[in-house]
């Protein structure tokens, strides 16, 4: 019996001898498809925030209807960024940035202002020839109102309680053209005010209506104190002031006495050389009314005074008043543009459309020119004096500036208006506020206001000026406080005090009263104020010296010097020169100052010490260390320089 073969088993080869798995690879094209570049992918850009117009001052309610939100949501964002508000504050225009973008809005704050063209340049082809404006300024019974009497052919101080002007008027005359004396004819605009507490009051807001100043003078009282303070008004607001000497026909009247006491005070007249025009006028029998009236239309022409009236108007309150059967009731006058009924205005923080429009006559008119004084019926409440009243689009808007003024207004009342004060007088200088220190002086009799008015101008100076703008004889009163508000000064009085009321309008506005009893006081008080405006002044003075003797190499601290104090003191962390060769090598402070190795503060004459300096290892025998300090000294005022 055949046995079976036993099966032949095979063993794995060795992976050296392993044959290699061959992978079946695809074949290869026989022209590969050029490659396409990478592509490059753009940045992908911001969302775009949609623009949303707010106005200066906004509540939280009114953001929220601009947004698209509620208000609630709005809170909720405030809150989260630490911020708690109301619906009705405002928010500030930083704030409503922050949180509008947190929404996916960006804000534009637009200037709640309704001037539109105020800054555009004017176009000379529309500018048109206007009437002056001038105010009759004077001491009270001078004469002021009956020289308007005479000039406009009325009986108006017939009219005025115990015939004193008691409110503000404006009125329009027309002067007819003469061919046989050559009268240049034309309209003039007259503002009676109730001496200068209005002219003032226009000039803290900013309304400069006024363009010639009359300043009416009895001749047989010259000046009086209301006559110095309308010449110190008008000169500060830079006015051209003309000379009416009123009461010619009385027994005691001296024309050539007041024309003596006004160049006192820079009024100096033609025919004597000067620059003023002087007018002897009678108002109760007319005499020189015609004179008078040429002079000013001459100064008009010679002043070339335009405005464009096919603009908006823009026109300033010159009075107003809550009238029973009218309501509220303002006297404006025109300053550029034409005004017309039915269109709608803002006045301060006050609107309305003109219902009527009324001329100093009493007759309705439809449109008023540049320089033409109406009444304007039509407002939401009455303004106050010196607001501008500007033409708007319409009473939406005209509404929306009226609220924000008012809310601004508010707000202002919370915040005391920054004034002028003797303590924050550096600070004003260097942020270049104040050039000119403005001083309202009164004192108990002249002979003391006098040389006190001296002392205080010698003290003008190059870096600042002191100008008394206002001096007179009596208590502060509410004139004085008006006039240090209008001109950023501030009021002396000396020997005198202020009324309550005085002190309460100075309390209000922040208008600076200073008391003193003792000239040179007030003097020095006002000298020190001037020159701590002034940067101060270093002198060096020596504190002591020593010479080197030796040095030796500290590690980690560098070279110390051996020295020998021969003069004065030598104190630790002191400014020091290194003179070597008689020239100095370097100026520093003292690092350490050691005596046998302990530290001290000082080292006295003819003592020996070590000294190491700061920031400095080169240091020889020989050289010589001075010690000084730098001693601020109060600088002086430099007089100012002569002009000859």
């Amino acid at each position: 019996m055949l046995e079976k073969p036993a099966p032949v088993v095979k063993k794995p080869a060795p992976p050296e001898e392993r044959p290699a798995r061959v992978t079946a690879k695809p074949a290869a094209p026989t022209a590969a498809p050029p490659t396409a570049p990478p592509e490059v992918k753009e940045p992908v850009p911001p969302p775009v925030l949609k623009v949303v117009k707010i106005p200066e001052t906004i509540t939280v309610k009114e953001l929220s209807g601009k947004l698209g939100s509620s208000p609630s949501e709005l809170i909720k964002k405030l809150m989260k960024m630490g911020i708690m508000a109301t619906v009705n504050q405002n928010l500030k225009p930083e704030l409503v940035k922050q949180v509008a973008v947190k929404l996916g809005f960006d804000v534009e704050v637009v200037p709640v202002e309704v001037e539109e063209g105020v800054t555009e340049v004017e176009d000379p082809t529309q500018l048109r020839p206007r009437p002056p404006v001038v105010t009759v300024m004077g001491h009270v019974d001078h004469g002021k109102t009956s020289l308007l009497d005479a000039i406009r052919h009325t009986e108006v101080i017939a009219e005025e309680v115990g015939g004193i002007t008691q409110h503000i008027g404006a009125h329009e005359v027309e002067l007819p053209r003469d061919p046989a004396t050559k009268f240049p004819g034309g309209r003039v605009v007259f503002l009676d005010t109730p001496g200068h507490e209005a002219f003032t009051a226009m000039r803290a807001r900013g309304a400069h209506v006024t363009d010639v100043v009359v300043l009416v003078v009895a001749a047989d009282d010259g000046v009086m104190p209301q006559t110095i303070e309308a010449i110190n008004h008008a000169k500060d607001a830079n006015v051209p002031i003309l000379v009416a000497v009123n009461k010619i026909d009385k027994p005691g009247a001296d024309p050539t006495r007041v024309k003596q006491q006004l160049t006192e005070y820079g009024l100096i007249p033609e025919d004597w050389g000067g620059q003023t025009i002087f007018v002897e006028v009678s108002a109760k029998k007319r005499i020189g009314i015609e004179n008078l009236l040429e002079m000013l239309l001459l100064q008009a022409e010679i002043m070339e005074l335009k405005a464009n009236p096919f603009k908006p108007a823009k026109a300033v309150a010159i009075e107003a008043k809550l009238d029973r059967g009218r309501g509220p009731v303002a006297t404006v006058l025109v300053h550029q543009g034409t005004l017309k009924v039915g269109e709608v205005f803002v006045v301060g923080n006050k609107y309305g459309r003109v219902r009527a429009l009324v001329d100093g006559k009493g007759r309705k008119i439809q449109e008023a020119g540049p320089s033409a004084p109406v009444e304007v019926l039509g407002l939401s409440g009455v303004p106050s004096a010196g607001d501008t009243l500007v033409v708007v689009a319409d009473e939406r808007k005209a509404r929306q500036v009226a609220m924000v003024r008012q809310r601004q207004q508010r707000d202002d009342a919370f915040a005391a208006q920054r004034r002028l004060t003797l303590e924050d007088l550096h600070e004003r200088i260097k942020e270049g506020e104040v050039k000119e220190l403005r001083i309202v002086l009164k004192g108990d009799v002249q002979g003391s206001i006098e040389p006190l008015r001296e002392s205080l101008e010698r003290l003008s100076a190059q870096e600042v000026k002191l100008r008394v703008i206002h001096s007179g004889v009596g208590g502060i009163n509410e004139s004085d406080v008006m006039l240090g508000s209008a001109s950023n000064g501030i009021v002396l009085g000396f020997n005198v005090r202020p009324d309550p009321k005085a002190q309460r309008l100075a309390d209000q506005v922040g208008v600076e009263i200073r008391v003193y009893s003792v000239i040179y006081e007030a003097v020095a008080e006002i000298r020190e104020a001037m020159e701590g405006m002034l940067e101060p002044q270093y002198v060096e003075r020596a504190m002591g010296r020593a010479e080197v003797r030796a040095t030796f190499g500290v590690p980690r601290f560098g070279t110390v010097a051996g020295c020998y104090v021969s003069e004065g003191k030598v104190f630790r962390d002191a400014t020091v020169r290194l003179i070597r060769d008689s020239r100095v090598a370097h100026q520093g402070k003292i690092a350490s100052l050691r005596r046998f190795k302990e530290d001290v503060r000082e080292v006295q004459s003819g003592y020996e010490c070590g000294i190491g300096l700061l920031n400095f290892s080169d240091i020889k025998v020989g050289d010589i260390i001075e010690a000084y300090e730098l001693v601020p000294v109060a600088p002086k005022l430099q007089p100012m320089q002569s002009s000859q």
